[in-house]
């Protein structure tokens, strides 16, 4: 049903991205991957051609709106559709507001909300004009439950999930734009290398001693949502792992 769709996915340097990339391309969907780490991304195109995938890449800062709208415009000269596009890059510098890092709260701020407009942004007017494509925004578990040091990061969240759902209001009617938010628990990525609050280092060594999610079960996720029927809108997919109570 998504072979030969196209689609973009951003924060594809590691963890979710890189999985959703592999999955998709497997599935044979024609995949632009972009992220800040050039080399990272070059690494992973090998790996999805050497699949026999088709993959575009390109350097991506989605804080940067022109960025955004760029890497739109190379995949639409290159493949000349938009039909998916997956919302993934994210930071986690959680830390308690007391300690007033207020930089960290800034690049929360800037990739996790204003990345998340910009690249929708990029692709609505497209997707408006020929009446379909996906969008699937990465929020969290942290955007239904809110917890001690993850004010700022949990409020980032909020903000995912409230703009995904506008957006299905404004387009899924309208214009068959399907959209859906993915609200992954804890993930065995780099996430948490981002943690710089050292009174939180017992929460991260507990993270790690925990069963976690895998960022491929997450992008099974992803798969079975932009996979379903046409008339199918998938909206939300909780997942959390089996051990985590909150």
């Amino acid at each position: 049903m998504i072979n030969d769709k196209v689609a973009i996915i951003t924060g594809a340097s590691s963890g979710i991205g890189e999985a959703t990339a592999i999955t998709l391309a497997k599935a044979g969907v024609k995949v632009a991957i972009g992220a800040r780490r050039v080399d990272r991304l070059e690494e992973l195109s090998k790996k999805i051609i050497a699949e026999g995938g088709e993959v575009h890449f390109q350097k991506l800062d989605v804080t940067k709106r022109e960025e955004c709208d760029n890497f739109a415009k190379a995949v639409l000269e290159k493949w000349g559709s938009i039909d998916i596009l997956v919302n993934n890059a994210g930071l986690m510098p959680l830390s308690f507001f007391k300690n007033l890092k207020v930089d960290e709260w800034d690049q929360m701020i800037d990739v996790n909300i204003k990345g998340v407009l910009y690249c929708t942004g990029s692709v609505i007017s497209h997707m408006k004009e020929k009446k379909s494509g996906h969008i699937v925004n990465l929020s969290s578990v942290a955007g239904r439950v809110v917890f001690p040091a993850g004010s700022v990061y949990c409020a980032t969240k909020f903000a995912v999930a409230a703009f995904t759902e506008g957006l299905r209001q404004e387009f899924s009617v309208r214009s068959n734009i399907r959209v859906t938010s993915i609200e992954p628990g804890i993930v065995a990525t780099e996430l948490t290398d981002t943690i710089t609050d050292e009174s939180l280092q017992q929460f991260v060594e507990n993270g790690k001693k925990m069963e976690t999610l895998q960022a491929q079960d997450i992008a099974n996720a992803i798969l079975y949502a932009v996979d379903s029927p046409p008339h199918v809108n998938v909206n939300e997919i909780l997942i959390r792992p089996t051990t985590q109570e909150k």
